[in-house]
Parts: structure tokens; sequence; C-alpha cells
């Protein structure tokens, strides 16, 4: 996974198990391949349903990459291919920054998993989201570019291997093109964009301001369209990116 994210832009499409639905998958089948997300991230903050059975249908009809995006210790698995291991450094719950990962660490060990330490940054943007409520802790307001900045140097020098910023699930505004590119200009590892992209618009802005993946969420449960249109300005983004290593 990081590999691909330094190599081009791309797309990840978030699953919440307790929305999951067999035809979400009939759905994705009838794209064309061209249009589809470059992985499928699985996971919600708050769960009645494990991600076991989704996963596994998901794995059964496409050939994409399934990233588990767990919400808690209950929602490891070994049935998908990569875990994005989080601490949420946006706030200050030791249980998130640590603690549940010195509980999952022994189980995680005997899995056949790719394992990612992901430095997970909560942005407030515009609404309390359910992230901030289940982790009981604050978002960092979206003026404040300096800290969250500075949050992700701190989590690269700690050996993070991707930095999320994240405007969490309903987020009435997406995190702001200027605090991703100056994040995307202070440290190496990939950046990943999520919360309220819900046009197009939104997703070539993220791109341009250095995103390396964006994900799409309630926007695409609103308008499943917006998966093809996302999948146009990445195709756009890729050749832009290509034309400039032809040219050095």
């Amino acid at each position: 996974m990081i590999k691909s994210l330094k190599r081009q832009k791309c797309i990840a499409l978030l699953m919440d198990p307790d929305k999951y639905e067999p035809d979400d998958i009939t759905k994705l089948k009838d794209i064309k391949p061209e249009h589809l997300p470059d992985f499928i991230l699985v996971g919600g903050s708050l769960t009645r349903v494990h991600p076991d059975e989704m996963i596994i249908n998901i794995k059964k009809s496409l050939d994409i990459p399934v990233v588990l995006f767990p919400g808690s210790l209950l929602q490891i698995t070994d049935k998908a291919d990569i875990i994005l291991f989080i601490s949420l450094i946006s706030g200050r719950n030791p249980d998130l920054l640590i603690g549940n990962h010195v509980i999952a660490a022994p189980h995680l060990k005997n899995m056949d998993i790719e394992i990612i330490a992901t430095g997970y940054i909560l942005i407030n943007c515009g609404t309390k989201t359910s992230v901030e409520y289940m982790s009981q802790t604050n978002a960092i307001p979206a003026s404040k570019t300096d800290i969250v900045v500075a949050t992700a140097m701190a989590g690269e020098m700690l050996g993070l291997k991707l930095i999320y910023l994240e405007g969490g699930s309903g987020a009435s505004h997406p995190v702001p093109p200027d605090m991703i590119k100056a994040v995307r200009g202070a440290v190496s590892v990939p950046l990943i964009i999520g919360g309220g992209l819900r046009n197009p618009g939104d997703i070539k802005k993220a791109f341009d301001a250095g995103a390396d993946m964006v994900v799409l969420g309630n926007g695409y449960e609103d308008d499943p369209g917006l998966l093809v249109e996302a999948s146009k300005i990445r195709y756009e983004c890729r050749m832009m990116n290509i034309e400039r290593r032809m040219k050095k």
C-alpha cells in the first residue's frame, strides 16, 4: 500500500459493516475497471456487525485490496489484506495513542496481514463527529494549521508510516486545501485525506494540494456517481505526474 501511495494518486472507498448490503458489492462489480477504487476501507466509529462477512464477500467479488480501518479492538480481523494501525495523535486519550495497541499487538503478530502504523489527525470541519464523541477527544480547529503541521511532523518523527487527516463522518466541509498543502510540505510519508469530500471539486482540490489518497464515504453513499468522477480526476493527476517525470 505504501508503495502505491508513493507512486501515484489513489482513491479509497470507505464501507461501514453496519450499512453493508450485498447490493453494494454488485454495484461496484458493474463499474468499469478504470473507475474502481484502488482500496476498500472497512470500519466505522461504532459498529454492531463484525466486518468478517463483509470483507470475505468483497474479496470473493473484487480484486481490490481490503484495508481494515478499525474503530475499536472488536473490529480487528485477519480477513483483510492490510490494517491501518491507528494512533489518534490529534487527541490525548492514552488508549488511542498506545493503550489499545498494546492489547492488539500479540493478536496482530500472529496474523498474515500487512500492518501500517498510521497517524490519525482529526480536524474540526464544521460539526462534532462520531469520532470525536467516541474517542473522547477534541478535533483540531481547521484554522490551526500550525498545530496540525507540528502534529504530523511529530507523527513522522515517531516512525508512523502514514498521516491521515480526517474531517470525520458527516463533516460539513472537507479538510482545507491550504492545510493539506502545508502538511504535505512538512512530511515525506504518504498523506491520506477523508471526510466531507462530496463533489469532484473537493477531490481535485485535495489532490492538487498534495493528498496521495482521498477517502470517499458519505459522499459516495449520497451519490455513487462520485466514484466515477473521482476516478477521472485520479487519471488526470496521474497523467500530469507522468508528464512531469518525463520532463525532468
